[in-house]
């Protein structure tokens, strides 16, 4: 239990580091309101526990020693990154609708986002290697399949909750981001970061 706890800890302060998911919750947010939002962090929990089931079944190691594999889907990840990142860059430089959640999100809308997570998580390598790296270090090495899953989930829930706050947050601060000039300047802030991603991935070996 000592040991369960000192993960969800440890869980809990990595999931409140920035990192695409959390841009990209953030962005889906603001530009579609708090459903949208939800469905964005549907979609990146999904993959989350998928990544998180694959390192427990020692799938993900193989994955993972077979380089181009690997290289395969780092490179899927930067170069999804990137088309984040151009997106949210062209949203800013022609505006936004400054009516926000004026209507409800329709079917296309939700998917979308449920897609646009998905792909954000599941394409970043080192959602896998981290999986890889960490679960060992907490379970031991003779850890049964359901420890180690029980653990990969909790790493999901966690970052699930972290978005959630994110989602909070942001319609906390509605008022504030109503502005046409906030909320272009958050999508410029965003697409910078998420092309920033993107570089550091293709540089990491």
């Amino acid at each position: 239990m000592a040991h369960y706890l000192s993960f969800v800890v440890f869980c809990t302060v990595l999931a409140f580091a920035p990192g695409p998911d959390s841009f990209l919750t953030l962005r889906s947010t603001v530009v579609g309101g708090r459903v949208v939002g939800l469905w964005t962090m549907l979609g990146i929990s999904i993959a989350g526990a998928a990544q998180g089931l694959l390192a427990a079944s020692g799938l993900g190691a193989v994955i993972e020693h077979a380089r181009p594999v690997f290289e395969a889907i780092r490179w899927a990840g930067a170069c999804y990154l990137l088309y984040l990142g151009v997106l949210a860059l062209l949203a800013a430089r022609r505006g936004i609708d400054s009516s926000w959640e004026a209507a409800p999100a329709g079917t296309a809308s939700r998917w979308r986002a449920v897609r646009q997570g998905f792909l954000c998580n599941i394409t970043n390598p080192k959602v896998l290697a981290f999986n890889l790296a960490v679960l060992p270090q907490f379970v031991g090495e003779h850890a049964s399949l359901p420890t180690l899953c029980a653990y990969a989930l909790t790493l999901t829930g966690v970052g699930a909750v972290a978005l959630l706050c994110i989602i909070l947050a942001a319609m906390a601060a509605r008022r504030v981001i109503e502005s046409r000039r906030v909320r272009r300047g958050i999508e410029a802030a965003t697409g910078v970061v998420f092309v920033g991603f993107a570089a550091a991935l293709v540089a990491d070996s």
